[in-house]
């Protein structure tokens, strides 16, 4: 007796697919031809979708890596660009006591070469802050009042339009677009109408 009479092969039946072993390598194919176009278009389709979506996640991933990089470029550049704003801020106090010791000096009967000297310390100083982005905040008698650039200690009582600068008492500065410190100022404001009978008297 043969091995194989021995031994029968099993007969053939349709596919059996063991739970948890549904996964496509191991699906049966349909017999017809119809069918089998069916599942491999729609296996096509299910691919291009998730080609699809794989494509969306590189382009946005390489968006965001671009806008990260510009970020870091734009960040590293203020910081270099502003890197000296503390020693810049220590600095405008020696320019404001120069400032002062030259107004004072010039008013005086003192020595005029001295005067003369810290005046040239002074604007010898003043440059070399303007040469590194340093530049003074516009304060002119009259300009309107901009809470963004100026810093109001006073209100003077006018006649005139309110809310303009009549006095600067201290000059602001700015590092390139960056506002140093506001320029403390004098704005006009209305007059307080007065009591009945124009004064109040005792």
């Amino acid at each position: 007796m043969s091995i194989e009479d021995r031994y029968p092969k099993p007969p053939r039946g349709p596919a059996v697919i063991w739970p948890g072993d549904e996964s496509e390598g191991n699906l049966p194919m349909p017999e017809s031809a119809e069918d089998q176009i069916a599942v491999l278009t729609e296996k096509l389709e299910q691919l291009e979708a998730e080609k699809k979506e794989l494509q969306d996640r590189v382009l946005r991933g390489a968006a965001e890596l671009e806008n990260f990089k510009k970020r870091t470029r734009r960040d590293i550049a203020d910081s270099a660009r502003y890197a000296a704003e503390p020693l810049i801020r220590d600095l405008l106090t020696v320019v404001d006591n120069l400032d002062r010791a030259v107004a004072h000096a010039s008013g005086s009967a003192g020595d005029q070469s001295l005067v003369e000297g810290v005046t040239l310390v002074l604007k010898s100083l003043q440059d070399t802050l303007r040469r590194h982005g340093v530049t003074p905040v516009e304060a002119r008698v009259g300009d309107a009042f901009d809470p963004n650039l100026h810093e109001a200690v006073e209100q003077r009582e006018t006649d005139g339009e309110p809310n303009l600068i009549v006095e600067q008492w201290q000059p602001g500065y700015k590092l390139h677009e960056r506002l140093l410190r506001p320029a403390r100022v004098s704005v006009s404001g209305p007059r307080r109408a007065s009591v009945a009978n124009g004064e109040d008297r005792d």
